[in-house]
């Protein structure tokens, strides 16, 4: 069975000695029949005074911290190792029939799924409902799930992938605007094109396998990795299935699911305050490492 260690490291720097807030951290992969966590470990420095685990609203794994300590640096470091046995394109072909568009959720299930297809973006020029529909083939086999693929593989082909750290994300309508986009960017397009044609659809977030972008110097040897974005769609018969439409793959091969939720601001890997003045941090370093095998 594959196995894969991931290492996540976030490091914040200040002038001098602050005092931090509660810190919330969405760091351990989600447990599922696909990715089973055999061990895990997670490493604050200065170690906090107070540190307990929960689940969120949709079943992701949160850790919540808090502190006493003063300290120049914040440091912490999650290390994961899992089974991971993904499904391919092809599995997913095999699994149902897939469902015709427009897709019918029926009375049993559409009440769970209302949040998923309700549009959090105005669209008053229905840029957004133009945009999705243009991949709409009546003529077409494959109904729903080919509809998406069209979709997801599109924004690779019309939109230019640009890394961007700053925080925050763009409207669906802006990155049409621009013609570029982070994973997050291209994730939330594709969630609220898949809405405006009445699908229900969620946002996931987690760990890429192999660096989209590996630094120059490291070539293609040594460990890859990076925390990643990308779309989740209901279909019936099919359950969740997951697009990346940074790569314009479907599937999971590559992917391991950290947190899945309605709205991106909810899956914030870490979150937290200090106390201080506003010229006290001097950066924020983020390392992730994913590798085969266990370390």
């Amino acid at each position: 069975m594959p196995a894969l260690t991931i290492r996540h490291v976030t490091t914040y720097r200040y002038r001098r000695p602050v005092a931090f807030g509660e810190h919330r951290m969405m760091l351990r992969p989600r447990d599922a029949h696909d990715q089973k966590i055999t061990y895990a470990q997670l490493g604050i420095t200065p170690k906090p005074c107070k540190l307990r685990y929960d689940h969120d609203g949709f079943g992701n794994h949160v850790a919540i911290a808090e502190f006493i300590a003063k300290a120049t640096e914040l440091s912490f470091e999650s290390i994961v190792a899992i089974e991971h046995t993904p499904s391919s394109l092809s599995d997913l072909a095999c699994a149902a029939d897939a469902p015709a568009f427009p897709v019918d959720y029926g009375n049993d299930i559409e009440p769970d799924l209302e949040d998923f297809r309700r549009r959090r973006h105005a669209d008053p020029d229905d840029a957004i409902v133009g945009w999705a529909r243009q991949f709409i083939d009546e003529a077409a086999a494959g109904g729903a799930l080919a509809l998406l693929i069209r979709l997801c593989r599109a924004v690779p082909q019309q939109l230019t992938y640009r890394r961007r750290e700053a925080k925050g994300i763009q409207s669906p309508a802006e990155t049409l605007r621009l013609g570029h986009g982070s994973c997050r960017d291209f994730a939330w397009l594709m969630i609220e094109a898949a809405r405006a044609l009445g699908l229900a659809a969620r946002f996931a977030s987690g760990y890429l396998a192999v660096d989209l972008e590996p630094p120059p110097e490291q070539g293609n040897s040594g460990p890859h990795g990076a925390t990643h974005a990308w779309a989740q769609v209901y279909l019936p018969g099919m359950g969740w299935v997951d697009f990346d439409p940074t790569s314009g793959s479907v599937g999971k091969c590559a992917l391991v699911t950290v947190a899945v939720v309605g709205d991106p601001q909810d899956a914030l890997p870490l979150h937290g305050t200090f106390i201080g003045s506003a010229s006290d941090p001097l950066g924020m370093e983020v390392r992730v490492s994913v590798t085969s095998g266990c370390n």
